[in-house]
């Protein structure tokens, strides 16, 4: 069996793990990654619809969701957005800047990946595919053992990411090897996920999919306003997926579909005016007629306004400013983009993400417990989290 030796061996080759491996480069060091699948950079190349969200330009450490919140200041404040702009100036990436300073490739997400490959060429770094890992062992080095080769370095970075999106290649190695060297796992959930609900509760919206609003959707504290669409088993959109990474299975979530708009008083002021029309076709103007017309049907409100107490209207206010659902689950990490929960933070150095309890060991990315918000963030913390590892690997 080959026997293979480096300064710093990078197990995964995403967003984190090649960044990692780009700045040991640039120092000198002797760095192979080493990547399970059959190309480097998958999550990269789907991501975004096919054009990398590859980062976001109001990146705070409050759009970090961890147990440990003020873990990701550190390496967030060293390696900014800017500092990644740099890299895709320099390799001449166009791109656009979609909302919310969420950024976009112009042309496709081959070209961060390629950037990436280019960068690792010019620093050394050696990039070995298809080169799943069966064994690690730690003595006075890291021992790697693979299916047709032994690889020895004396650090290790572990860029595995999570458990989402099976299809390409999510592994649970860098949890497992956590708990091989004693660092605690916190317990894991699919993150910016679509919510699920019972098949007969939802029998009634199952016919809505492909209908879309502008909502508020909170979910254990926190709250989020874009985009919900939903779907044949329940809710997505940019809003849905926000609130799923803090809900938690038995809790409830609040969506207020009439954001800015004083119900109350436009109900109370149209029945004054002796205005005799239903209130589905009052809330269309606002909300998507099907939909109106299913949750006045839902609610069986089926009044004119004149026939409406004060009551009443409240009720219906109250109602659509805050309509509890109880989802019954998820969609679950097949459609997750990210992974909650994971490697404790508390065990990590938070300026060079070496596992306090094993030297030369680092975990970096999306194996940490840090979740970033939808638009970019999540890729920002994989280059702030690979870079700080790579300036001491």
């Amino acid at each position: 069996m080959t026997e293979r030796v480096a300064d710093v061996i990078v197990l995964g080759g995403g967003a984190a793990g090649l960044m990692c491996a780009i700045e040991a480069g640039k120092r000198g060091r002797r760095v192979v990654v080493l990547e399970r699948n059959s190309q480097v950079g998958r999550k990269i190349l789907i991501s975004g619809g096919g054009r990398c969200n590859f980062t976001n330009l109001d990146t705070r450490p409050e759009n970090f969701l961890s147990a440990n919140p003020h873990f990701a200041k550190s390496a967030l404040a060293r390696y900014t957005p800017e500092d990644f702009l740099g890299l895709v100036r320099k390799h001449q990436i166009p791109y656009h800047e979609k909302k919310l300073g969420q950024l976009f490739c112009d042309r496709s997400a081959g070209d961060i990946v390629n950037l990436l490959e280019k960068e690792c060429a010019a620093n050394g770094v050696s990039v070995e595919t298809a080169c799943g890992v069966e064994a690690v062992e730690h003595r006075n080095e890291f021992v790697v053992r693979t299916g047709s080769a032994v690889f020895r370095g004396e650090s290790l970075v572990v860029a595995t990411g999570g458990l989402s999106i099976p299809k390409i290649g999510a592994h649970p190695l860098g949890y497992q090897l956590a708990r091989q060297f004693h660092v605690p796992v916190l317990p894991c959930r699919p993150a910016l996920v679509p919510l699920t609900f019972a098949r007969e509760e939802w029998a009634r919206f199952a016919d809505l999919a492909g209908v879309s609003m502008e909502v508020i959707v909170s979910a254990a504290g926190s709250a989020f306003r874009e985009k919900m669409l939903f779907t044949h088993q329940g809710l997505s959109g940019p809003a849905i997926l926000q609130a799923s990474s803090y809900w938690l299975p038995d809790q409830a979530i609040e969506i207020d579909l009439l954001p800015d708009i004083d119900l109350t008083r436009l109900l109370c002021e149209k029945r004054a005016a002796r205005d005799r029309a239903e209130v589905h076709n009052i809330i269309a103007a606002w909300l998507p007629r099907r939909f109106a017309v299913r949750w006045c049907e839902y609610r069986e409100i089926g009044k004119p306004l004149p026939g409406l107490s004060d009551y009443e209207i409240e009720e219906i206010s109250r109602a659509l400013h805050r309509w509890v659902l109880k989802p019954a689950g998820t969609e679950g990490y097949a459609k997750a983009e990210v992974t909650a929960g994971g490697v404790d933070t508390r065990e990590i150095s938070s300026k060079t993400f070496e596992c306090r309890g094993v030297k030369r060991l680092y975990f970096i990315g999306e194996v940490l417990d840090i979740t970033g918000h939808l638009g970019g963030f999540n890729f920002q913390w994989a280059w702030a989290s690979g870079h700080a590892a790579g300036q001491v690997a």
